[in-house]
């Protein structure tokens, strides 16, 4: 008799996606997915395989859901400058909102795996270069309707916002000081003029 599927498997990669992000994935037992997703352990390693697998699967979904959902809102709700804007300034908001330091999950998981495990090394490039993408476009469109500089090298520019960016997400989670964040959103934006 084959094999049934008795649970919401959108629901519960959420959850664990929810649960790799808060703690990492070294620190997510396959006991603690169990637990969160309220899915036996059979049924997730006949869905997932494994531990590894079963996050992939959650990091392909953050990826969805939280970055290229959040670029593509940004770059169709706001003009260019505020687009760049907003991305930094949601990162500021969750912090404030809720007490969490949670960053970025790939860019947590760049600093946790990606130096041990090419494969989630590339998914995670892959992500910082379509983010640095997004900079560029903003900064172009910018350009072409007066808000951002003409001198603005926007290749150049989109690098640094990145790099401003991904220092942002490392420090809301170690040291997550308002003061500090918010200078270091200024002076990144500060490239712009």
């Amino acid at each position: 008799m084959p094999w049934i599927k008795n649970f919401d498997e959108a629901e519960a990669l959420e959850k664990a996606m929810q649960a790799f992000w808060a703690h990492g994935y070294e620190a997510t037992s396959m006991q603690n997915l169990v637990e969160c997703t309220g899915v036996n352990r059979g049924s997730l390693y006949a869905t997932y395989g494994g531990k590894r697998a079963f996050f992939l699967a959650a990091l392909q979904m953050y990826d969805q859901k939280m970055r290229r959902e959040l670029l593509a809102g940004l770059a169709a709700r706001n003009r260019p400058r505020e687009a760049i804007t907003a991305l930094f300034r949601t990162f500021m908001e969750d912090l404030a909102e809720d007490g969490s330091n949670r960053g970025c999950l790939l860019t947590n998981t760049a600093l946790e795996l990606s130096a041990h495990d090419p494969e989630i090394a590339r998914i995670v490039a892959h992500a910082q270069k379509q983010t640095e993408g997004f900079f560029a476009r903003m900064i172009i469109k910018g350009q072409k309707c007066g808000e951002i500089a003409g001198h603005v090298d926007a290749e150049g520019t989109a690098r640094g916002l990145l790099a401003s960016l991904l220092g942002l997400v490392v420090l809301v989670r170690s040291r997550p000081d308002t003061a500090l964040l918010q200078g270091i959103v200024a002076d990144a934006l500060r490239r712009l003029d």
